[in-house]
């Protein structure tokens, strides 16, 4: 025994310096892996410096652009404060009221996530030949992306304490009131990041707008593209674009503001009791109901429609097999690749923290707000002006696929090693072992189902990624959202409804898990 505690000390700072090293190295990957996403971002600016002030004021400052952004800016105005007074409603009425069947409207509001956005959409052009336009774009746009707003709301809602709620009953003010300023204020944050996730969509989408006729950014530069094939005109429709992302960005900062939402002071919140609903129990549930009718019924029944039409000629095996098989090996490949770049970032957030951590984790989480047509537009130009052989090639579009979803796997990632106990790090370095190895045997493999989590989020993304997989896919690739995006192309919708099925058919577990998951948030 003696012996062994002579040993101890002398290996104590050897370990220290082993942790040192290991961090060290942690940090450049990581900061590594930050420049390298910010690298779309300086390509635009790159661009626009070569192109000289003068082109890039003609490209920009003409009527075509002013029209895009008059279409952007009323698209989010319009769509967002929709959505918002939508989810708002769902949410109070499934985790607030004693509305019928809540836990069943609350997996129906949730659903629609399972729906790709350009389904949403062909399936209403099918129901609805002449649907175009801005207010087409407005009711697709919110079908699709309500479940945003709806899922951090909910969650709001679940958490809140009662207490503040009786307080204010008991000074005399009504229901209404009570809502507005106590139960609304509190839901500030959660409506501000869903907001600013269905308004960054909104920037980004493509096929959803094509099939309505409704001309955005994101539209104009792919049709720049397949014309011009990335001449100046693209590039400086793309920089307004992440401008106008930057902007949301902005604004969501200034709306959220900085109060303070966390309870003070002793005891546990209690279980909130249910609003009676009495005889406005059939109306209300009419919302519910019309809202699984327009986001789930339309597509189903579309589809359905659609399959029956075409019968068993339309199920060409060897086509699906070959889309699914391509997509399920980019999924996979695009996961792998994105859990192992952001591996070192979420380490150094849990284990390092302090002011470089957190400005390489906002390169991170900029990188995620750029449209993918934008990352795509920036990988072509550098690798044909750059790296001509790797143009069109697996390797480019794995890294596409990387950069976009990157953020997607941090957050999981961070949030399963912030429950492996440093201590096994450490006792592992003390026993001899080298840092990699003893990262590997502790928290690498503690973390695993959070990374398997994080896998699965970009997984179901690159699934269902449009944009990004046509500019930049080897040729001869045909995943599910190609083909399908090429048969409605040829207005061919029975040929396309079984590539919609399966795309929805991947995509409903990863939705029940985040479902499950936000129950679990809030305790349920």
């Amino acid at each position: 025994m003696a012996s062994a505690i002579d040993l101890t000390p002398p290996g104590l700072p050897a370990a220290a310096r082993q942790s040192r090293r290991s961090t060290s190295w942690i940090t450049v990957a990581a900061a590594l892996v930050s420049l390298i996403a910010l690298l779309p971002l300086a390509f635009i600016v790159w661009i626009a410096i070569q192109t000289g002030w003068e082109t890039v004021a003609a490209l920009i400052f003409r009527p075509r652009v002013g029209e895009l952004l008059v279409n952007t800016v009323l698209l989010v105005v319009v769509t967002v404060p929709i959505a918002i007074v939508l989810s708002v409603a769902l949410a109070w009425l499934t985790e607030r009221s004693d509305l019928p069947g809540s836990r069943l409207w609350s997996w129906l509001s949730v659903a629609p996530l399972a729906i790709p956005a350009f389904v949403h959409s062909y399936a209403w052009i099918s129901l609805v030949p002449g649907l175009h336009g801005l207010w087409a774009g407005v009711l697709v746009s919110v079908i699709a992306y309500f479940p945003f707003l709806y899922l951090p709301i909910a969650a709001a809602l679940r958490r809140l304490d009662p207490a503040l709620e009786d307080a204010a009953a008991a000074l005399g003010l009504g229901p209404w009131r009570v809502f507005a300023r106590v139960v609304l204020p509190q839901l500030r944050l959660a409506i501000c990041g869903g907001s600013l996730l269905i308004g960054l969509h909104l920037l980004a989408e493509y096929g959803l707008y094509v099939f309505i006729r409704f001309d955005t950014f994101t539209t104009a530069i792919v049709d720049q593209f397949q014309s011009t094939f990335n001449g100046p005109a693209a590039n400086m429709l793309a920089a307004v674009l992440v401008t106008c992302c930057f902007v949301l960005l902005g604004v969501e900062v200034i709306v959220r503001g900085e109060e303070r939402y966390a309870r003070v002071g002793s005891g546990a919140a209690r279980q909130q009791q249910r609003a009676r609903l009495g005889r406005a129990v059939l109306p209300c549930l009419l919302l519910p109901a019309l809202t699984a009718l327009l986001t789930l019924g339309v597509p189903f029944v579309t589809v359905g429609r659609w399959l029956l039409a075409g019968g068993a000629d339309i199920w060409r095996w060897d086509e699906i097999g070959l889309a699914l098989g391509q997509t399920l090996s980019l999924a996979i490949a695009g996961a792998l690749l994105a859990t192992i770049a952001a591996m070192p970032m979420a380490w150094i957030s849990i284990r390092a923290p302090g002011p470089l951590q957190r400005l390489l984790e906002s390169c991170n989480y900029i990188v995620g707000s750029l449209p993918g047509v934008v990352i795509a537009l920036a990988l072509v130009t550098i690798t044909v002006r750059i790296a001509l052989p790797l143009y069109q090639t697996l390797f480019t579009i794995l890294f596409c696929y990387a950069l976009m979803f990157l953020p997607r796997a941090l957050v999981s990632l961070r949030a399963s090693i912030a429950q492996a106990p440093v201590e096994l790090e450490r006792a592992a370095s003390s026993l001899g072992r080298p840092p990699l190895k003893a990262l590997w045997s502790t928290t690498i493999r503690l973390s695993a189902p959070g990374a398997a989590a994080g896998m699965a989020m970009v997984a179901l993304g690159i699934t269902n990624e449009l944009t990004a997989t046509q500019m930049l896919a080897p040729n001869g690739t045909r995943t599910l959202a190609m083909a399908f995006w090429s048969y409605s192309g040829e207005i061919d919708y029975a040929s396309a409804a079984p590539y919609a099925l399966i795309m929805v058919a991947m995509s409903l577990p990863m939705t029940w898990v985040l479902y499950v998951q936000s129950k679990r948030m809030a305790g349920r």
